[in-house]
């Protein structure tokens, strides 16, 4: 049960994050909403959760990028909250291109969010969880970084170090109580994709059809309260990465 916890949710304020953060908030945990951009979007999603979940949900601006910040992020949390229980790392950015071409910035970008993000939110987080003597983290992973993907040798890449991270993190905190999962979407339908979707995709999805933003919030709610499994990631992909 995580009614009554607390849960970070990082990348909430739209698609995946955004369904997550509600997921989690319809079972009773108290949300922490990260935003890098829309400030508007981000409070609307607390104010959503409070509304109609009747839990205690605030947004916060966070580059998760940023060392620092994430550190100072972490603990306006705790001290709005008291205690968090949960970190989910859904943060992304995708600047895709063949690697041919690929600049160095672009390269650069995708790492520092999606991967060292994930670390950074992990690593301020730790010591929190460690005073609860519990903690549940689940990184957002993609079938990309395990299949590979041509045009996004910088995506693919942060996905994977991504699971590696979830797997080692797994192992150093299993006899703290603490457990570290990844979920591996494929292709979800979100704003962002809904205009990419056509026949050579669907075919290539043994169950014929893309996945919802609600289908991974299903798969993380599942670990959060799956307290045997640690270092597992999950595949949310119509069987694409079979």
């Amino acid at each position: 049960m995580i009614k009554g916890k607390t849960a970070i949710v990082t990348g909430a304020s739209r698609g995946i994050g955004e369904a997550i953060a509600y997921k989690l908030a319809s079972m009773g945990a108290n949300i922490a909403v990260i935003y890098a951009g829309s400030k508007e979007s981000a409070e609307n999603v607390a104010k959503l959760c409070e509304e109609k979940y009747k839990v205690k949900a605030i947004a916060y601006n966070c580059d998760v990028a940023n060392f620092d910040m994430a550190k100072e992020t972490i603990n306006k949390i705790k001290a709005d909250f008291g205690a968090v229980h949960i970190l989910i790392n859904n943060a992304g950015v995708t600047r895709d291109g063949l690697v041919a071409m690929m600049k160095e910035e672009d390269f650069d970008k995708v790492l520092d969010t999606n991967l060292k993000g994930t670390f950074n939110m992990i690593r301020h987080s730790v010591g929190l969880f460690l005073r609860e003597k519990e903690g549940c983290i689940i990184n957002i992973s993609s079938i990309s970084g395990i299949m590979g993907n041509a045009g996004q040798a910088n995506y693919s890449a942060s996905k994977a170090g991504v699971i590696g991270l979830t797997k080692s993190v797994a192992r150093e905190l299993a006899s703290r109580n603490i457990r570290c999962n990844a979920v591996a979407p494929g292709f979800i339908a979100t704003s962002m994709t809904e205009n990419l979707v056509n026949d050579a995709i669907l075919k290539a999805i043994p169950l014929g059809r893309v996945g919802k933003v609600e289908d991974v919030a299903s798969a993380v709610a599942y670990l959060v309260e799956a307290d045997y499994i640690t270092g597992e990631v999950i595949k949310v992909d119509g069987g694409m990465a079979i």
